[in-house]
C-alpha cells in the first residue's frame, strides 16, 4: 500500500496568531522572533517550506545571531534554498538599516521646564502672523516634546480650538501633558473671556483623561502671557 507523504501546512492555513504579519498586527512587533521578522521580509517560501521555515534556515546560517547574520553577503544568502537575489538583497538592506540606526544617536527631544521654554519652541510659527492660529505641544512624562501640532487657524480676531480634537491628538500620541498656545496679532496680551473659558475646559478635560494642561500661552510678537505663571490655570 502506497503511503502519501503529507505536505507542509501552507502558512495561510495557520492560526492567525501564528502568521507573522497577523501576529505583528495583533501582538506588536516585539512578539515576533527573528525568523518571523525575516519571513515578513522574504514574503514567501518554497513548494515544500513555508516562509518561516526558510527564515529559520537563514537564521541558522547566521549561527542564530543577528550580528553574524549581518556579515553574510548576498551570495552567501543565495546559497540557501528558496532565497534568490531579490530576497537576499532585501535581507541585506534591512540588516544594514538596523546597523545604521544603531550607530545613529537619537536626537534628544527638547524639554519644557518653564513658560519661556514653551515660548521659545512655539514663537517661530506664531510671532509674525497676521491671523490667529492655535497650536499644541504634546509632552511625555519627562515634559519632553513628543510633537508640535497646529490645531486651527482663523481670522484677525479669533480662531476656534476644539478640546475634543486637542485631546484626541494627545491620546493618540500617549502624551502625559500638553501646552497650548495661540497668538494675538493685535499685540494685546490680555486674555479674552473665550480664552479663559477654553482654558478651564481644557484643564477639566485633562484631569478626567489624566493628561495635564501644563500651560496656555498667548503670544504677541516677542512677548507672551503664561496662564500658569499668572495663576490663571
Amino acid at each position: 500500500m502506497k503511503i502519501e507523504e503529507s505536505k507542509p501546512l501552507n502558512i495561510k492555513d495557520w492560526n492567525p496568531e501564528d502568521r507573522p504579519r497577523e501576529k505583528l498586527l495583533m501582538k506588536g512587533i516585539s512578539a515576533l522572533s527573528d525568523a518571523e521578522l525575516i519571513a515578513i521580509l522574504i514574503g514567501s517560501g518554497t513548494a515544500n517550506l513555508s516562509a518561516v521555515e526558510v527564515a529559520k534556515k537563514i537564521v541558522q546560517q547566521g549561527n542564530n545571531n543577528i550580528n553574524d547574520l549581518a556579515k553574510l553577503s548576498v551570495k552567501d544568502l543565495m546559497k540557501i534554498k528558496g532565497i534568490g537575489e531579490a530576497k537576499a538583497i532585501t535581507i541585506v538592506a534591512a540588516l544594514e538599516l538596523g546597523r545604521r540606526r544603531k550607530e545613529t544617536e537619537p536626537e534628544e527631544k527638547p524639554k519644557i521646564s518653564s513658560s519661556k521654554d514653551a515660548f521659545e519652541h512655539l514663537k517661530g510659527g506664531l510671532m509674525d502672523l497676521h491671523h490667529e492660529e492655535f497650536w499644541v505641544l504634546l509632552l511625555n512624562r519627562a515634559n519632553r516634546v513628543i510633537k508640535k501640532k497646529r490645531i486651527s487657524e482663523g481670522g484677525v480676531s479669533g480662531t476656534v480650538a476644539d478640546p475634543k480634537i486637542i485631546y484626541k491628538m494627545a491620546l493618540e500620541d500617549l502624551a502625559s501633558g500638553i501646552v497650548v498656545a495661540h497668538n494675538h496679532p493685535s499685540g494685546n496680551l490680555t486674555p479674552s473671556q473665550s480664552d479663559i473659558d477654553l482654558t478651564k475646559k481644557l484643564k477639566e478635560a485633562g484631569k478626567f483623561l489624566e493628561v495635564q494642561l501644563v500651560d496656555h500661552l498667548i503670544i504677541a510678537g516677542q512677548k507672551y502671557l503664561s496662564f500658569a505663571d499668572d495663576g490663571l490655570l
